[in-house]
């Protein structure tokens, strides 16, 4: 029998719908309401940014898990409300109203949370505590928690599951004071995942820190718009391959000297934003195709 002895590797983009991917990403006369199901073709996840923004709603959910294929998952960026306007600070009824919003309706297609951080938010171990222990593990936990959401949503909540499935969640920092071990060590007792951005901003971390590995690369030139030549791809397919057969990059920066557990396998989730100059779609393609090669040698 045939194991494989590397995790999932999911490679995509943050985001579907830019008017300057028309007619180069996206096919000249390609109508906007197909741009979903044309991307979800090509790549097998992608990152939802809409509920960063706003509160969706449990219909938008139910249409976009419609219009993408069987086994596809949206990896779902958690509210700015609880991270940019109530910055952590008692946030367990902001989250109740987002888990409530409809997130359960994708079902199978639920991927990993992404929860990003301020640039000003420094690190403060005792509230990172104290949100990493209110996020649900399960899709039955996120329920019981979304029943607590304000009243104001009668009418435009999703309060069920078809079954039981885990969740995961993924932590973007953007200050220099999350360089620390005693961060790494609080994120590996909550199984959270430190997102490894890619960004001549913020500090790049490799640390793995969760039963997965969760990558965003916004352009390591110029943020959101400079693309990857072939070696940086090259680069960062041997870092894939790496995280997904269960170790470390050999040339990564890390926080903390001391490894993580070791694991047979790791799943691996990656996104490029680097999308002002519509280089995020066709640098994603070339990393899957860098990254299968090495997965198959």
């Amino acid at each position: 029998m045939y194991v494989r002895a590397h995790g999932e590797v999911r490679i995509g983009i943050s985001g579907w719908r830019y008017p300057g991917w028309r007619g180069e990403f996206y096919p000249e006369g390609l109508p906007q309401r197909k741009e979903l199901q044309y991307a979800a073709e090509k790549f097998r996840t992608i990152e939802l940014n809409g509920s960063f923004y706003s509160l969706q709603r449990p219909a938008s959910y139910e249409k976009w898990a419609a219009e993408t294929p069987e086994g596809f998952v949206f990896a779902i960026k958690g509210s700015r409300f609880i991270t940019h306007m109530r910055r952590l600070r008692e946030v367990r009824t902001g989250l109740a109203n987002f888990l409530a919003s409809g997130v359960l309706r994708l079902e199978s297609k639920l991927g990993p949370f992404l929860w990003q951080l301020a640039p000003q938010f420094r690190l403060n171990l005792e509230l990172l505590d104290e949100f990493f222990a209110l996020l649900p593990r399960d899709t039955q936990a996120a329920v019981d928690l979304a029943c607590e959401h304000e009243a104001w949503m009668k009418g435009r909540v999703c309060l069920e599951t078809s079954a039981r499935r885990p969740l995961r969640h993924a932590i973007e920092i953007r200050h220099a004071s999350f360089v620390a071990p005693e961060f790494i060590r609080l994120l590996r007792r909550h199984n959270v995942a430190l997102v490894c951005a890619d960004t001549v901003e913020w500090p790049l971390l490799m640390d793995v820190t969760a039963g997965f590995v969760y990558v965003r690369l916004h352009g390591s030139e110029q943020l959101y718009a400079s693309g990857y030549d072939e070696e940086a791809l090259d680069r960062w397919a041997a870092r894939v391959a790496a995280w997904a057969r269960g170790s470390q990059p050999d040339d990564g920066t890390y926080a903390s000297t001391i490894r993580p557990a070791k694991r047979a396998t790791r799943d691996v989730y990656v996104y490029f934003d680097n999308d002002a100059k519509v280089r995020a779609p066709f640098d994603a393609l070339g990393l899957m195709e860098g990254v299968e090669k090495l997965l198959r040698s």
